[in-house]
């Protein structure tokens, strides 16, 4: 069966939006969270940019859904030690239903403390040392790691789940993916990009969940919708390694400013054409994603909400697909 998701964007959305948006998104039957990891937005256009723990912590009081971080850096910005830590409490919190999306992260959010950022191999080198850092924490002993890239002395983690964190990695490239096969509990991408999935299957992830991001820009009026997400989004449309790379929110609106509105809406389903909706997420199925996130990126959530649970997610609930 096809499960569907709400992605929380907290680039564009403060805490109390994205609480009542998690609250909605439950009650229209969509099955679990997303929730994005940042220090800064893509642009100042988004505007917001909540610390995601405080965000979860939140979550779990609201919400029985299961949630996935998408994605959280653990090499720069955070230590991995203490990633460890809030992931586990996360996991109690959540009373299980918690996976720790990680990545390798973007200059926008992991330079802010003055590190030199690296290359893509080094940046991978770093995740996985991470990854198996964070692993032997989550195992309650007491840990002492003098690694390549990190130390910890004398850390031991008290407040753990009873059941093991699955750690679910990103990866855009060949090297990333085939990382996220051998190391990840999962894979994350933002695509309908069936290679990509077949070689994380391939690179050692097997029958291992696959998680997908999406977004639409659901409204009455097309033309709004599209200019809305031009306007918020061109940043998912700009070339090559620039979003890996750029440091500042002010570079991206630079960059993005070059986006044709049309290679916006070609990626992005924009207005009320629930066809449309349903062949987006088709795409993804398609391509042998196991859960689909989408991300409402328009004002009229009401709108969002009433229309997929009535007329998207039963398409899925009752069709081939389920």
């Amino acid at each position: 069966m096809t499960h569907i998701g709400y992605f929380l964007c907290c680039e564009q959305f403060d805490p109390h939006d994205l609480i009542a948006q998690a609250r909605r998104a439950e009650e229209a039957g969509f099955h679990a969270l997303w929730v994005s990891d940042h220090f800064h937005p893509w642009t100042d256009e988004q505007g917001q940019s909540p610390f995601v723990w405080g965000i979860l912590g939140a979550l779990s009081e609201v919400t029985a859904l299961p949630v996935t971080t998408a994605v959280t850096c653990p090499t720069f910005r955070m230590h991995p030690a203490i990633i460890a830590q809030a992931a586990a409490t996360a996991a109690v919190q959540l009373r299980g239903g918690f996976r720790l999306g990680v990545g390798s992260g973007e200059a926008l959010n992991e330079h802010i403390l003055g590190a030199p950022w690296p290359s893509a191999a080094e940046r991978l080198d770093r995740l996985a040392e991470a990854v198996s850092l964070i692993r032997a924490l989550h195992r309650g002993e007491e840990l002492n790691h003098d690694g390549r890239y990190f130390r910890v002395q004398d850390a031991r983690i008290y407040t753990l789940p009873d059941h093991r964190i699955p750690i679910y990695v990103s990866g855009f490239g060949p090297q990333a993916t085939r990382l996220a096969g051998r190391i990840g509990d999962g894979y994350c991408i933002t695509t309908p990009d069936a290679d990509r999935v077949a070689l994380f299957r391939e690179a050692g992830g097997g029958r291992k969940p696959v998680q997908a991001g999406m977004k639409v820009c659901w409204d009455v009026d097309p033309e709004f919708a599209a200019d809305t997400a031009h306007r918020l989004w061109a940043t998912e449309q700009l070339p090559g390694q620039l979003n890996q790379i750029l440091p500042r929110p002010t570079d991206f609106a630079s960059a993005a400013s070059l986006v044709a509105r049309e290679a916006v809406t070609d990626a992005i389903v924009c207005g009320p054409d629930i066809d449309a909706h349903v062949e987006q997420v088709r795409k993804y199925v398609d391509a042998g994603v196991d859960e689909i996130y989408v991300q409402q990126i328009g004002p009229d959530m009401d709108g969002f909400f009433d229309a997929w649970e009535r007329d998207v997610l039963p398409e899925f609930q009752t069709s081939a697909y389920a």
